[in-house]
């Protein structure tokens, strides 16, 4: 029997099946429906309770739409898809949407067994159960209705959940087995259909292979390792083996000495993993490409940052305990304020060794690049500004609690502030050049030889600090290239007119306007401010309107009026009748 199960746990798929992978009645694409479900319903932010409600749905909808219920509100009747009702791929899909939600609630039951561990029972019988419901549909596909494709899905699918089982049930052996029976699956699968669906095939042989690996480590094969502690330092490996990745590195694998010279002992959990986590970056750096470095340093930044906030609430508390005591102890450092400098220490080194890295990648493509500006690409702003950080991260380094009177210690932060304000001082000569600043740019150069200089002649006693550092002296051979061709482009840049006629070269400070019928090269007429016409224009003598003033009226003498006056005292009957008359007119 045993030999039949690995028979059949290594199908080989011939040209004859490629091409009949398609033929047949029934087919499922179980993979597919599998993560585009997941991805839909709350996996893709590990909410395993919502993906099983909506296989519970889904499978209430599947079982009315089959007519396929089991019985009524008062009578439960139970039935099973057999083969001999197997008329529509609806039917897999029941079994299928069965299996999954048992899987689930099996995962859900694994997040809260961390607080809770007796629920780690439960949580086996579920996964049992999604084992055994897709051992079920694997039968079900046995049926000649069900095409070759169909088939060796849910034979993967049955193998993973199989798999699964035996590694929460520490059975390495067994679970290895099961989880190279569906890498074999679907790799074959992979080979031997579209893009499309060999991508999901493949993304699935990247979930089992943590897990592979796993194992063989359990079993005894100690060359796992290397590969683990890279997934564990790339962020691979998820759901079940993240906890999986953290207890393999173990704290034996941590050598102490190596790692903490002063009197260090991390006591939480949470500084352990750290320190451990710490212990593997060290020794796979080296081995990776710059993005992988660069995700390295987040990892780690991020890491170190919680650590170092959860040592500040010790120190807290360790403080007012202090204070609650009689005798307080002034001027002592407690380990716990050496791990926190020593903290500080790792993040601020991983601060300069990140930024470094990043220096390195723009400075090679600033040198693909070269100075053109039409071409987009990094520029020598940008690199001033990472040294900038780089200073900065020193600058804290060289006042961390404990380490003011490590003259040696000292000595070497003050080594590479020089170093590094060299590179900043070169790449802000280089800013300058990009402007035509020369003479500025010439002195940055000179004050770049200065600092390479003092660090060459501090540098003696101090060799072993210089292995991480970028080396001085290709920054002075580049600087001594850097300055002739500054020298060359500044004399280019003062002889840069052309050699023209002495008859063209007349000047002539009239605008264009005045002498249409003469040439002459006038080089404001292709500038910013060409002199086409005079502006503003000249004043020019006009006619006014002549202004008359009536002078004689002031001796003009107007004539007595006193006869035309009316004189008062003459009237009566008289002078009534002489108006009537017309005698006194």
């Amino acid at each position: 029997m045993a030999a039949d199960k690995q028979s059949e746990a290594k199908p080989s798929l011939t040209e004859e099946n490629k091409e009949n992978l398609h033929e047949g009645g029934l087919g499922l694409e179980i993979l597919q429906i599998i993560k585009e479900s997941q991805q839909q319903h709350g996996l893709r932010h590990g909410d395993y309770q919502r993906y099983r409600g909506y296989c519970s749905r889904r499978l209430r909808r599947l079982r009315k739409t089959l007519g396929f219920k089991m019985g009524n509100r008062h009578k439960f009747v139970g039935k099973k898809v057999t083969v001999e009702i197997l008329s529509d791929s609806r039917y897999l899909l029941l079994v299928l949407m069965e299996a999954e939600r048992a899987w689930s609630y099996a995962m859900q039951l694994k997040q809260e067994a961390n607080t809770e561990p007796r629920k780690k029972f439960h949580l086996l019988a579920r996964l049992r159960k999604a084992a055994k419901h897709s051992e079920k549909l694997e039968k079900l596909c046995e049926s000649p209705r069900v095409d070759a494709k169909t088939k060796l899905e849910a034979q993967a699918y049955t193998a993973y959940l199989n798999g699964m089982v035996h590694f929460e049930l520490q059975e390495w052996k067994l679970a290895m087995e099961a989880f190279n029976k569906c890498k074999t699956i679907y790799e074959k699968l992979a080979s031997a259909f579209t893009e499309e669906l060999a991508v999901l095939y493949r993304q699935r042989v990247d979930e089992i292979s943590p897990n592979i690996r796993y194992c063989a480590y359990n079993i005894g094969d100690q060359n796992a390792i290397n590969d683990l502690m890279q997934m564990r330092l790339t962020g691979g490996g998820g759901g079940m083996m993240a906890e999986k990745l953290e207890v393999i590195t173990d704290e034996k694998r941590l050598n102490r000495r190596t790692i903490l010279t002063l009197r260090l002992k991390p006591e939480t959990p949470q500084q352990r993993s750290f320190f451990i986590y710490l212990y593997i970056n060290v020794f796979s750096v080296q081995a990776v490409n710059e993005e992988t470095k660069e995700h390295l340093y987040e990892t780690l930044l991020a890491e170190c940052r919680d650590t170092i906030q959860a040592v500040r609430e010790e120190l807290k508390s360790e403080a007012k305990q202090r204070e609650r005591s009689s005798d307080n102890e002034s001027g002592k450092i407690s380990n716990l304020q050496f791990l926190h400098s020593y903290l500080t220490y790792i993040k601020l080194c991983t601060l300069v060794k990140r930024n470094e890295s990043m220096a390195h990648t723009l400075q090679a493509k600033l040198k693909e690049t070269g100075a053109d500006e039409n071409k987009r690409g990094p520029r020598p702003q940008d690199l001033i500004r990472l040294y900038d950080i780089i200073l900065q991260s020193l600058a804290e380094l060289s006042t961390l609690q404990g380490l003011e009177d490590d003259h040696t210690f000292q000595k070497e932060v003050s080594l590479k502030t020089l170093v590094y304000k060299a590179y900043r001082c070169f790449f802000i000569a280089q800013s300058y050049v990009l402007v035509k600043k020369w003479s500025e740019a010439l002195v940055l150069y000179e004050r770049v030889l200065k600092y390479a200089k003092e660090v060459q002649s501090k540098a003696k006693n101090l060799n072993n600090s210089l292995k991480d550092l970028p080396d001085v002296q290709e920054l002075i051979a580049e600087v001594n290239a850097e300055k002739y061709s500054l020298q060359a482009a500044a004399i280019l840049d003062t002889d840069e007119t052309p050699e023209v006629n002495s008859q063209q070269q007349v000047k002539d400070n009239r605008p264009l306007c005045e002498h249409l019928d003469n040439f002459h090269l006038d080089k404001t007429l292709v500038g910013k401010h060409p002199s086409l016409v005079q502006f503003p224009p000249e004043f020019q003598p006009i006619p006014c309107k002549p202004l008359f003033f009536d002078l004689a009226l002031n001796h003009v003498a107007f004539p007595p009026l006193d006869d035309k006056v009316e004189q008062k005292g003459k009237g009566g009957l008289t002078g009534y009748i002489k108006g009537i008359f017309g005698f006194g007119s």
